[in-house]
């Protein structure tokens, strides 16, 4: 089994990645650690609790970063796209489950020292709490077997402007540091993500499982497909962003990568764009091709459990 701590700021995408990890053996998910980025860190931390709770685990859970590493205002919330709570509506009472005591980054920190060379880190929102770790504790940047990061747009336009890719908009200097901090980094951004689709007729298939988890499941998800559908007229699904950052971890040839010295824009009317130079230090690995069939067949085989 894999060793993941799972990097997490709690929507729709997030949810549905973290039942495929929590349904999937290659996995051992020590920890969740939080973020703001779809909701405030604090909504992100009880959603992932939440979540936890309707699929029926127990994993330990760390709130973390609740603004910007450098302390900029926040672009605002994803409700629009997410739904009031975070979760398409969908939130009836809260978890009875609390966070631990512990701050996220500092959870990373000690993860990482413990179990050097073997911990996989997926981060699937802003990148604030790994850029704290890495500028509290630089010496686990080598100690990081990898981080597989949904972030970026690096050879597609953007999600959130016209260049930049929503997760490393909200916190673009968090990404540069990440980016250049030399970690063994693989990322699945909007060059591979906007090539899945979950279509809309699936939700029905979960929901006739008749799993109460299922449900919880398709009705999050339909909330969000209605979002897609608004944006791109005709779709009759959503894109699997979060999700495939998992499904990378599990399996890496569901893509293809690319190498590039990923550099982010942090300032002026191009603020987030994530720029790939074939020239100069450090590399990471870009994903730029993608299975889409067979990673959506294994993610629909994984995720009710």
């Amino acid at each position: 089994m894999k060793p993941i701590i799972f990097d997490v700021d709690t929507g729709i995408d997030d949810a549905l990645a973290m039942s495929y990890a929590l349904n999937s053996p290659e996995l051992e998910l020590l920890g969740f650690t939080t973020c703001f980025g779809n909701v405030p860190v604090e909504e992100a931390t009880r959603n992932t609790l939440a979540v936890l709770e309707k699929v029926g685990k127990k994993i330990p859970v760390y709130a973390g970063a609740n603004q910007t590493l450098s302390g900029r205002q926040t672009k605002g919330w994803s409700k629009h796209v997410h739904g009031e709570d975070g979760l398409g509506n969908t939130l009836k009472e809260d978890p009875l489950a609390q966070a631990e005591s512990q701050f996220g980054p500092e959870f990373i920190i000690e993860q990482v020292k413990k179990r050097p060379y073997e911990i996989t880190i997926i981060a699937v929102g802003p990148l604030t709490n790994l850029a704290l770790a890495i500028k509290r504790a630089p010496e686990i940047i080598p100690l990081v077997k990898e981080a597989v990061i949904m972030g970026g747009a690096v050879k597609v336009p953007g999600n959130a402007s016209a260049f930049a890719e929503a997760n490393i908009l909200a916190d673009p200097d968090a990404a540069e540091v990440v980016f250049s901090s030399g970690l063994q980094v693989t990322l699945v951004g909007l060059d591979v993500t906007m090539q899945t689709l979950l279509p809309k007729s699936k939700l029905d298939e979960w929901r006739a499982t008749g799993k109460e988890k299922a449900h919880f499941l398709a009705d999050m998800t339909e909330f969000y497909i209605n979002f897609y559908e608004s944006t791109y007229p005709g779709i009759g699904g959503c894109a699997l962003h979060d999700p495939l950052a998992v499904g990378v971890a599990i399996d890496s040839s569901f893509v293809s990568t690319e190498i590039f010295n990923v550099k982010v824009t942090t300032d002026g009317k191009e603020v987030g764009r994530t720029i790939g130079h074939l020239e100069g230090e450090p590399k990471i690995r870009v994903c730029t091709q993608i299975e889409s069939d067979r990673f959506l067949d294994h993610f629909l085989s994984r995720i009710i459990g």
